[in-house]
């Protein structure tokens, strides 16, 4: 995905966020802010989420896969990095 098009998946994550049809995405960010990932990394995640499965439709010429999507954010949160050496 390119880091160009966040502020923009950023962006559509705030209309799921209110929207009727999209209430699983609401749910994802209270399940993360529950977990005590802050609102901004939390949507980030949401919005990376989007941006594989916007990547999947273009790739694969297939029409968006919302089940894939709700699955992706089902996963979240991402597992931080561990900084140091792994020994």
């Amino acid at each position: 995905m390119n880091d160009d098009l966040l502020p923009d998946l950023l962006a559509a994550i705030e209309q799921q966020l209110v929207s009727p049809e999209t209430p699983y995405v609401s749910n994802t960010l209270d399940r993360l802010v529950a977990l005590g990932i802050e609102a901004t990394e939390a949507k980030t995640q949401i919005a990376l989420c989007l941006g594989e499965e916007i990547d999947n439709m273009n790739e694969t010429r297939k029409p968006f896969n919302e089940k894939a999507y709700r699955a992706a954010l089902d996963e979240l949160p991402f597992e931080e990095e561990k900084d140091g050496d792994p020994s």
